[in-house]
């Protein structure tokens, strides 16, 4: 298997958080927990020479995002593949758990014995997908799509990227939404970009607002 392209530190995966904010202010990159070396070796794939001769430059990708209006053009692709309206519900007596930091844990949300943070050389974090050639794959968004994601994220809520794994991506935000209106709004563009949190996961529209009020952490997942 050829290397991962960017440099990474090892840890434990109940370590991972305090080690990426470390790394957040030592000057070395940009930090993202990646998950395990299964993790790594799935995102080592998008850098086989052949696969990356068919793809766009990072130069490219960045371009593009930068022309994408957050979350209308991603709604519109959406829409045209593949409609999909979700349940909204009624509102739960109470928010299910938050999951946190899920790429540094197993499937039953226990840490993992060892996990990767890479360091990626940017300025801005925004950028990580791009530099990752992350997405692209099944519902997944392509990189120019979460890219514009984040950027919009980053100046509403505060948002920022602390784990992206194969197919995990786990968000950090410091303004959550402030009515149940606002909320709802939120999970249903959450449910355009990352079907699956609440078609294999929440279930209905409501019950993920009610976590988008009552958590910090924000996390999807493409199977």
């Amino acid at each position: 298997m050829m290397p991962f392209p960017f440099e990474c530190m090892a840890t434990t995966g109940a370590q991972a958080l305090a080690t990426w904010e470390e790394l957040k202010t030592a000057g070395r990159g940009v930090p993202v927990v990646i998950g395990s070396d299964e993790s790594v070796g799935i995102l080592t794939e998008a850098f086989n020479p052949s696969r990356l001769l068919k793809q766009p430059s990072l130069a490219e990708i960045l371009a593009t995002a930068k022309r994408i209006r957050h979350p209308e053009d991603l709604a519109a692709t959406t829409l045209l593949a593949e409609p999909r309206r979700a349940p909204v519900g009624e509102w739960p007596a109470e928010p299910s758990p938050s999951a946190g930091l899920t790429v540094a844990m197993k499937h039953n949300l226990t840490p993992l014995a060892k996990v990767y943070i890479a360091l990626i050389p940017a300025d801005d974090w925004t950028t990580i997908p791009a530099h990752a050639r992350w997405g692209g794959r099944d519902a997944c968004p392509r990189a120019e799509y979460h890219v514009a994601a984040l950027r919009s994220w980053r100046d509403r809520f505060g948002a920022e990227l602390i784990g992206l794994s194969s197919d995990r991506m786990d968000l950090r935000v410091v303004r959550r939404p402030g009515s149940r209106e606002q909320a709802l709004e939120l999970a249903r563009e959450h449910y355009v970009y990352c079907n699956d949190i609440v078609d294999q996961g929440e279930g209905t529209l409501s019950r993920l607002a009610a976590c988008l009020i009552a958590d910090n952490w924000w996390n999807f997942w493409w199977d």
